[in-house]
This record gives structure tokens, sequence and C-alpha cells, in this order.
């Protein structure tokens, strides 16, 4: 028995994203292959056209690699900023139709229309919100509308590129069945290799396999992935909020001028907050700083700025902010940094920053944070004034991740 099956959820999924973007500011790429990334050697692919995919180009391979399979690409340094815009702009388009929707990502959002039905088709309604997220934006968009996120996501996949298709309640395991493992969320190489040892090639074959089975293979997810398999998925489309945040706030034993303290201390709260980002797979795009002066007086400064997760970069908005809003000279009694705005996401959108160097650095860094605390490992400029130099020679050395 399919759960979700009174449900009618629409998935969204902005095609090549990146590539679509750069092709409405540069109409000569479209047709072309178009590789987004680092423009040195030592950067990755962050995004490419289906036409480079031919040539076996794919994300997060090195540009190096790239450019050996398709040389003849064209290749961009990727703008951020500009795609922030874009991903912002269909959100909009989407928060004035939708009467419940989800932001999975920069670009990929679910609706919930349950009920929708009852005044007008459902697939009638997403196909008109397509058109018009189509006809304002320009950017080309997938669309899969059905019983629950996962199928509505993997009809999405095979209605790309740049359509759409609905899989009712009747029709979702003979959708299903025939398709390849692959196109279950959740299945990434190291469990599609796992399972095609096992003789498991198709969904309709995972959906047989008993899932005590599936638990023993896989633990908790195997249950997971046996459920998708069946086209299971009771996951509820969370209400999207621009006021989603994550933040830190410190008052003072004794209220301060000191600038070059209250610096220190705000590198320290972004770092913390910063890793807990990641940990969460999030990125921000917006950063907020807040300043309460001795007499109560309350100030707040924030910032729009592209997804990002990164300490480096989040370190130096939170300072330009700080700057901006401490105006009085006066005493200063609480600092709070707060980012929000949040979207699902990882490093992986900085790809195109040649930062792979700093990525690493972030994942060492981060791996020793959860198996030790937050604090394990910090900037020197963050370390208290009374720490024993000698107890972390290394930590005192380590370089912003520029």
């Amino acid at each position: 028995m399919l759960t979700g099956t009174g449900k009618h959820i629409i998935h969204l999924d902005l095609d090549t994203f990146f590539v679509s973007v750069e092709r409405l500011i540069n109409s000569s790429l479209s047709g072309k292959p178009v590789i987004i990334g680092g423009s040195s050697d030592r950067g990755v692919v962050a995004s490419c056209s289906y036409e480079a995919r031919h040539f076996g180009v794919h994300s997060a391979m090195p540009m190096k690699m790239a450019r050996i399979l398709c040389p003849d690409a064209f290749f961009v340094r990727g703008d951020m900023e500009l795609y922030s815009k874009y991903s912002n702009m269909v959100t909009q388009i989407i928060a004035e139709k939708a009467p419940l929707y989800e932001k999975a990502s920069v670009d990929e959002h679910y609706i919930d229309i349950t009920g929708m039905d009852r005044f007008f088709g459902c697939m009638v309604w997403t196909h008109e919100l397509r058109r018009k997220i189509i006809k304002e934006t320009g950017l080309p968009i997938s669309l899969g509308l059905s019983i629950n996120k996962t199928v509505a996501k993997i009809a999405t996949g095979e209605a790309k590129p740049n359509g759409e298709k609905e899989v009712p309640h009747g029709y979702v395991k003979p959708f299903l069945y025939p398709l390849s493992i692959r196109k279950i969320p959740m299945i990434g190489d190291k469990t599609f290799h796992l399972l095609r040892s096992m003789g498991i090639a198709t969904i309709g074959t995972l959906s047989m396999v008993p899932p005590e089975m599936m638990e023993k293979v896989l633990g908790k997810n195997g249950i997971v992935i046996w459920k998708k398999a069946n086209g299971i998925d009771s996951t509820p489309v969370e209400p999207y909020s621009e006021q989603k945040s994550i933040g830190t706030e410190h008052t003072f034993d004794q209220d301060t001028i000191d600038i070059k303290m209250l610096n220190e201390k705000l590198v320290c709260m972004v770092e913390k907050i910063a890793f807990d980002l990641r940990k969460q797979q999030k990125l921000t795009s917006c950063v907020t700083v807040k300043i309460r002066y001795s007499n109560f007086d309350t100030h707040t400064l924030q910032k729009r700025i592209p997804y990002t997760s990164f300490d480096h970069k989040l370190i130096e908005v939170t300072r330009e902010l700080f700057g901006r809003v401490y105006q009085r000279r006066m005493l200063i009694r609480l600092i709070g940094v707060r980012f929000s705005h949040l979207v699902q996401g990882t490093e992986q959108l900085n790809l195109f920053e040649d930062n792979s160097k700093a990525m690493r650095l972030y994942q060492a860094l981060d791996k020793l944070k959860k198996q030790y605390g937050k604090s394990a490992v910090i900037r020197a400029v963050g370390l208290p004034k009374t720490a024993d130099k000698t107890a972390v020679p290394q930590l005192r050395q380590l370089h912003e991740a520029r």
C-alpha cells in the first residue's frame, strides 16, 4: 500500500542552473559545451552543460581532467552572486503562487498542492507555474508531479531537460520499476555498486528484496531505500521561511570598547556557527550583525551575499557589518551574529572559486571538530589571550583559508 496517495507534490529543478544563467547573459554559449568551475588546473567543475556531459564531464571533476575530455568547451569561472539573484527570482515567483513550498537547494523546490484538485486540475496549475517561471526568468526548468517527494523527484529526472511529467497514483509502480536503481535519491556510487554486486539493477528488483535483508546490508538507510523503491515516502514539504536562521550572541561581563577584542570574538562566533551550517549541509545568503550598547540601545545591520558556508567569506562580511553598525563609540554590552535565508547545499556551490585546497582544509578541520568539539581547532586570532602558547603550537600556525 502506497503512503501519501492523497497527496499532490511537485518537484521543480532548474536545469543545469549555473550554465543556464550564463547562457542568459551570453547567448553565444547556447548549444555549446560549457563548463563552469575554477580557472586553474587545480580547480574543479561546479557545473556543466548537457553537451559537455556527452564527453564524460561531470560536477566535482578536476578541471584538468575536464579540459582533457572536452578541450573545445567554453570554460566559465562562475558568478555565485548572479546565480543567487536568479535563484531568489524563481523562489519569489513560487512564493506568490504556491500554498506550501520548500526551497530544498539553490535550484530545487518542492510544492504541496494537495486539495487544489478540487478547484482545478493539479497538472494544469503546475504547468502554468512552470510556464510563468520560464517566461519571467528565461530559465529552463523541469518538474515532476506525483504522490510524494521521492516519486516527484524521480519524475523530474525523467522529464529533463526542460520538461514535465506527472505520475498519478496507480501508475507509480509501473513508472518506477523499469528504472535503474541509480534514479533513487540516496543511492550514491558505493551503495549502487554494492546493490549491483547483489544482482540488483532495477527499482523493481530492489522493491522485491525483503526489507529485513536491506536493513542487514545497509542498516537503517536500507529500510529508507527499500521504501523509496516501493514508492513510499511520508516526508512532508517543509514550509520555507526566509526567517530560518542560525546564530549566536555574547553578553560581556563588563561593557567594553576594545575593538580588537570585539573583532576577535566575532571571528570565534562566526567559526562556530559556520561549522554548524556545514554540519547541517546548509548555506546562508544573509548575514546579520547585532550590537547592544551599555544603555541597552540595540542596532542590527544585515547584508545579502552569495550562498556560502565558508568561514573566511562569512568572517569578512561580519567584520564589514560590525564596522558599519558600530557608530556611536559607546561601551558595548552584547554582540551577535546570525545567518539566515538558509538552503540545503554544500561547498560544491563554491567549486568555481579555485578553492579545492580550501575545501580540503575545511573538510579536515570539520572532521576534527566533529570528533573533538567545536573549539578543538580555531583560528589563532580566536585563541584566548591566556591560552598556553606551547599547548597548541600547530593551531596557532593555521592561516585563514583564503
